[in-house]
């Protein structure tokens, strides 16, 4: 275990985005979409990310990991205490609130950043884990899971298996963790995961007989549900063929990445949206956000769906006006912030329903 400072910085200001006057036009919006777009992301889009150089453009090379992966993040919040624990095969890092831990242990989140299982790592969504942590009264884990396209599928999962597995045997002495209080979340590729780990657990006999009580809820942040969706098989896809950011070639560029060989397409533990009924029907609780102008809308609003149908308590959110990124853009979007939803989306990001102790 390392301990590293009680406050992280955020690796998403503005100034690592910021262009030459000249540069040229990378991204520009579709005149298209121009109306159905949130006229502040407008504006922050044409100063800031219009001159970003798309990162599926360029060739592969790994040092693309260390470019901020999204403009306009807001400053991480101070916690108690941030550690960093070595896995065999990766590492977590566990925000601790301020304060005393509540009769029976700190609850636990389990967190998996975005990124296209290709881009992103510990510390690229450190403000969310950090408003998370603070706000909410838990303990948030985030998970460094080995990333494509090095490390294909299933890698990531295996690593959110191992993640929780870790949590089972060692967050009760090494963090005061109540296992009886473990909700999962994630962004976009990380939200695929964090319901794939929800599924593993109702799914693997070893790691359900291992916790004392089912996981608790899942927050699931426009999340990739339907690894097989394309423009012309998903009205989502169609419809937002020209949205801002997420395109049909970047979201493929990620797939391919991951999940080179077609025939993986369809798992449930790559498309969650294929898992059967008879464990969709056992999953927790589940908050879903979903971005208006994003490809991944309207798989995001099925799997909600799909849940609905098996009795599994949900609630969908759609972000009007919004595209894919913007709820990473939170420093710069008051009605998207971290903050808006902790105080305003309560049983969303605040866990209120879900780590509850009372």
């Amino acid at each position: 275990m390392r301990r590293t400072g009680a406050l992280l910085r955020a690796h998403s200001h503005l100034s690592a985005f910021s262009a030459p006057p000249m540069a040229t036009v990378q991204q520009p919006i579709h005149p298209s979409v121009l109306s159905r777009l949130d006229p502040e992301y407008v504006e922050f889009h044409n100063k800031h990310v219009v001159n970003i150089v798309p990162p599926h453009t360029l060739p592969w090379d790994p040092s693309l990991r260390n470019a901020p992966a999204v403009p306009g993040g807001s400053e991480p919040l101070k916690v108690g205490k941030v550690e960093d624990f070595d896995l065999p095969n990766t590492k977590l890092r566990a925000f601790t609130p301020e304060g005393t831990a509540p009769e029976g242990g700190w609850p636990l989140c389990i967190y998996f950043h975005g990124g296209g299982w290709t881009l992103g790592n510990i510390s690229s969504e450190t403000s969310f884990a950090t408003n998370l942590c603070s706000r909410a009264k838990c303990i948030v884990i985030s998970i460094d899971y080995r990333l494509a396209p090095e490390h294909p599928y299933p890698t990531a999962v295996e690593d959110a298996v191992d993640s929780l597995i870790w949590a089972i045997h060692n967050g009760p002495q090494e963090l005061n963790v109540n296992l009886k209080r473990i909700a999962v979340a994630g962004s976009s590729s990380g939200g695929n995961l964090a319901t794939i780990l929800a599924l593993k657990a109702v799914s693997e006999p070893d790691i359900a007989l291992s916790l004392p009580a089912p996981i608790v809820g899942q927050v699931l942040i426009v999340p990739v549900t339907d690894n097989t969706a394309s423009v012309e098989s998903s009205n989502g896809w169609a419809e937002n063929e020209h949205t801002p950011w997420l395109t049909p070639a970047r979201m493929l560029w990620f797939r391919n990445n991951y999940l080179p060989n077609e025939e993986d397409l369809k798992k449930w533990d790559a498309s969650p949206l294929f898992a059967p009924d008879n464990l969709v029907k056992k999953l927790p609780p589940a908050w879903i956000g979903v971005c208006e102008l994003d490809i991944l809308r309207q798989e995001g609003i099925e799997y909600g769906e799909k849940l609905k149908r098996n009795g599994v308590d949900v609630e969908v959110k759609v972000y009007k006006g919004a595209p894919h990124p913007i709820m990473a853009m939170d420093g710069k979007f008051d009605s998207f912030s971290i903050e808006y939803c902790l105080t305003s989306d309560g049983r969303c990001f605040g866990m209120g329903t879900y780590l509850s102790l009372r």
